[in-house]
């Protein structure tokens, strides 16, 4: 795979992780590997190209399965569903094998929607394994506790920490586990002397049944449940409407055991799109509130409010202009022109009733335009420092890393 990807003109470089250290934050089985792929500099509609590009070159590779993602949509992923993949289904269930069959029923279900790529287990059965099974009759035969065998091939084949050694202000721990040569040879588990109590050396193979077998190397769980969860990316089209589309699909055509069920990780997104919705929802009255306690008059609040969706049309334009993707930055975006203009609108109207209250004009059209033309400058200048600081952003928007500061700089300049 990396002379493969080596051979495209736009990567730079190729490095692989392979394994991973005894303390790693990784948890990942020996079954997997990372690949990391430098590009060369490019903008973003090139990147795309490049990731369709570098899909097509590992789809010959069989018998494996991979996901594709940049850093910063990784770290984002991982936030939102805790794996790099905007959509995560879980099969809940007390049993592993009844667990396995029926999630794998529903990968093939989701494999056959359209949009759905790179479908992945994240713990799937299969991994090699070496099963030790005691015989009790043997055991108690030879007058052996079955804790104390365990603990034996557990120090023989992982080690056990003995004590320590100090040097100066250093110090390292000393373990005993059988010579790497050993350690190797499945055969050397049959012939594992083990000590019993008497001091009689018995071969762990008269102990125990000693077979290879297959299994997994993790079994997941949430919330004190067993779970078998599936990662997948869409492409094409929108999340929530795969989601939609694929919970359908699965309700008619997947049969679970009784007590299992599906969970998607897009109806979780869907509460939380809920969550923000109420919380907005209560951000605006506490808005409302204040502002009626600052202006302390409700003529002037509704000058205010009304002038609020009229200051987002230039910001809806822009990202009509760009598109029409509402992404996560331009809704920050609008967030940031929702402050500007009550900052502004409040300023306005202070300076109305400083002309009528301390100045003593008749309030009319000539003092609306008077007061107009003297915040007209101020307010000019912000908006010119606040579009010279964001133009580099709305500019460079197209290229890799610019992902959220491009359109929060493009909604705010439309604005």
């Amino acid at each position: 795979m990396t002379a493969a990807l080596l051979k495209l003109p736009f990567i730079k470089s190729v490095a692989q992780h392979a394994g991973r250290a005894e303390l790693s934050e990784d948890t990942w089985g020996p079954n997997y590997s990372e690949i990391e792929v430098d590009l060369k500099p490019m903008g973003g509609e090139q990147e795309e190209a490049a990731e369709g590009q570098i899909r097509k070159t590992l789809t010959p590779f069989s018998g494996l399965s991979f996901s594709l993602n940049t850093f910063l949509t990784e770290r984002i992923e991982e936030t939102l569903s805790g794996y790099t993949a905007p959509v995560v289904v879980d099969i809940y269930g007390p049993d592993l094998d009844q667990l396995d069959r029926e999630t794998q029923q529903v990968a093939r279900v989701l494999n056959g929607i359209h949009g759905a790529m790179e479908v992945q287990m994240q713990s799937p059965p299969g991994t090699p394994e070496i099963a030790v099974a005691l015989r009790t009759p043997a055991l108690l035969h030879w007058g052996f506790d079955p804790v104390s065998v365990l603990q034996d091939v557990h120090t023989a084949f992982q080690g056990e920490q003995v004590g320590n050694i100090y040097e100066g202000n250093r110090v390292f721990a000393v373990s005993v586990v059988l010579p790497p040569a050993i350690r190797n040879r499945v055969a050397s588990i049959s012939s594992l002397p083990v000590k019993n109590p008497e001091g009689v050396y018995i071969p762990l193979g008269q102990l125990a049944s000693v077979y290879e077998t297959s299994g997994r190397y993790v079994v997941l769980h949430d919330g004190a449940r067993r779970v078998q969860t599936i990662t997948l990316n869409v492409a094409g089209g929108n999340v929530a409407t795969f989601v939609q589309d694929a919970q359908k699909e699965i309700a008619a055509k997947v049969t679970l055991a009784p007590g299992n069920y599906v969970q998607f990780g897009g109806t979780a997104l869907a509460q939380s799109r809920h969550d923000l919705l109420v919380h907005s929802i209560l951000a605006a009255l506490g808005i409302v509130l204040l502002l009626s306690i600052v202006l302390m008059n409700w003529r002037n609040l509704v000058l205010v409010l009304v002038n609020i969706p009229f200051a987002l049309v230039g910001g809806v334009l822009a990202v009509f202009a760009g598109g029409g993707e509402l992404s996560l930055g331009a809704t920050v975006g609008f967030v940031t022109l929702f402050g500007i203009t009550l900052r502004n609108s409040i300023m306005l109207i202070s300076h109305y009733e400083h002309l009528v209250g301390v100045e003593g004009r008749e309030w009319g059209y000539e003092t609306a335009i008077h007061g107009a033309s003297e915040r007209l400058a101020p307010i000019l200048m912000t908006a010119l420092v606040t579009a010279l600081g964001l133009l580099p952003l709305a500019i460079g928007s197209g290229a890799a890393g610019q992902e959220i500061e491009g359109p929060l700089a493009i909604v705010i300049l439309g604005g």
